[in-house]
């Protein structure tokens, strides 16, 4: 999964959406389609961490694409 969409409610729905370049989100196995996650596990889950296991994906290196 290379993209997350967050539906927050505050006096109104507010949708935010976040695509990765490269690599993938890592979301945890359910059999829910939505998970319901803390502020840490956002933070976590932004940063390329797996929620769950708190393990972080491979860093990439930008290239010139001129």
């Amino acid at each position: 999964m290379d993209k997350l969409k967050i539906l927050h409610f505050d006096e109104g729905f507010w949708l935010y959406y976040h695509r990765l370049e490269a690599n993938r989100f890592k979301w945890p196995i359910t059999t829910d389609e939505a998970l319901k996650v803390n502020v840490d596990e956002l933070r976590w889950l932004l940063k390329g961490y797996e929620v769950r296991t708190k393990s972080k994906f491979k860093s990439i290196k930008p290239s010139n694409y001129y």
